[in-house]
């Protein structure tokens, strides 16, 4: 089984640059407060690294 993690959108991409806001719809993010299942991938984390102030791990399963 693949490792995956749970990601939150905790930040609003008003205001932000537009490739913030692409990074946000790449994870699958587009409403504060919504929370995303994802494989634990080097792409996927680099997507969270670019955002850190906007998303926030919850959990990492498996």
């Amino acid at each position: 089984m693949a490792k995956t993690i749970v990601v939150k959108q905790i930040g609003s991409p008003i205001r932000r640059p537009a490739k913030q806001h692409q990074t946000l719809v790449g994870l699958g993010l587009n409403k504060m407060h919504k929370t995303r299942e994802l494989e634990d991938t080097p792409a996927v984390r680099g997507m969270i690294a670019k955002i850190p102030h906007m998303v926030e791990i919850i959990e990492e399963k498996g």
